[in-house]
């Protein structure tokens, strides 16, 4: 890994400093724009609005546009210029419980790695208070041009910094059934609890695949086998389920496949839904088995084709034969 940011994270008197990098990768699949009849790849050119002339990157700032329709220009020197007093501070304002950081604050993960011998010391001094703790670190850093809040916690044995929404950058859900009173039996509820304590479990992310990344590359090797994409066929059991329910059938049965742990859907009800493990080279083993005991077969059939041919040619034969002796016995 690469670092991705230098800086020093300000711990009461104490400076540790640190060098951070990027914690997660995601694997998107991105797609090139091309032109459907060769695939050649599309691209774009940068052209001013007010003469349509094409501008290099080199002389492209930043924007800001007024309510009034107005454009303040910002160049590069002027957000050098901006005080960002946590530019190359980690500053730790507080410790927290863990539990009271609500998750939808989360925004993106970093690890952050000693930086000389002499830091060494006091990052092992504050992984091992925050672990003993129970703890985690709340600070202000700055990350490119945005300052921003994020957590301290211990992963691994590598302090993570995780960064923060910000307060108001979280919607209000605004929902008018949220205004509704809607009573709920009690045996419903109570179904539903014995539906949830039916499916717990202990949470494994590498149990789940991303079976839409699988099939797409399963897609690509057909597209350049030249193969035909076939749609699997609908299994029995399958079928849509209708809409309107019985809920506490709907739940009972849930509760019933969950313990035997068959998880099929029931009347719209996912019970024990987890994503199919099989991955794309046991599906591959399985067309390539599939292939295998069908070539045999078309070689025999191949065998077998001249064998009939043969076999009518013979009869033919005998045919005409017999047509010319009976012409003889008749001269």
């Amino acid at each position: 890994m690469r670092a991705m940011w230098k800086g020093t994270v300000s711990f009461g008197l104490v400076s540790i400093p640190i060098k951070m990098y990027g914690a997660t990768a995601t694997h998107d699949i991105s797609f090139r724009q091309v032109r459907r009849s060769d695939g050649s790849r599309v691209k774009y050119k940068r052209v001013a609005e007010a003469d349509g002339e094409v501008v290099e990157y080199s002389e492209i700032a930043k924007g800001y546009e007024l309510p009034d329709g107005r454009m303040v220009v910002l160049t590069d020197d002027d957000m050098e210029q901006l005080p960002l007093p946590t530019k190359k501070i980690v500053d730790v304002l507080e410790f927290v419980p863990l539990e009271q950081i609500d998750p939808i604050l989360y925004n993106k993960s970093y690890f952050l790695e000693p930086d000389t011998n002499a830091g060494l010391k006091p990052y092992l001094l504050l992984r091992e208070a925050l672990e003993s703790s129970d703890m985690v670190a709340v600070v202000k850093v700055t990350i490119g041009t945005r300052e921003q809040m994020a957590t301290i916690r211990v992963r691994d044995g590598v302090l993570t910094m995780s960064t923060l929404l910000w307060a108001d950058e979280v919607r209000k859900p605004e929902f008018s059934f949220l205004g509704e009173d809607l009573d709920l039996r009690p045996q419903e509820v109570k179904m539903a609890q014995s539906l949830l304590a039916s499916m717990e479990s202990d949470f494994d992310p590498e149990e789940y695949t991303d079976e839409y990344e699988v099939a797409l590359d399963e897609l690509v090797e057909a597209k350049l086998e030249g193969n035909e994409v076939i749609q699997p066929a609908v299994g029995e059991g399958e079928e849509e389920a209708d809409n309107v329910v019985d809920l506490m059938a709907a739940l009972q049965a849930s509760i019933d496949r969950a313990k035997k742990g068959e998880g099929e859907s029931v009347a719209g009800v996912d019970a024990d839904k987890k994503p199919a493990k099989k991955t794309a080279a046991a599906k591959k083993s399985t067309t390539k088995k599939t292939a295998a005991k069908k070539e045999p077969a078309k070689k025999a059939a191949a065998k077998k084709a001249p064998a009939k041919k043969a076999a009518a040619k013979k009869t033919t034969t005998k045919k005409t034969a017999a047509k010319k002796a009976t012409a003889k016995k008749a001269s």
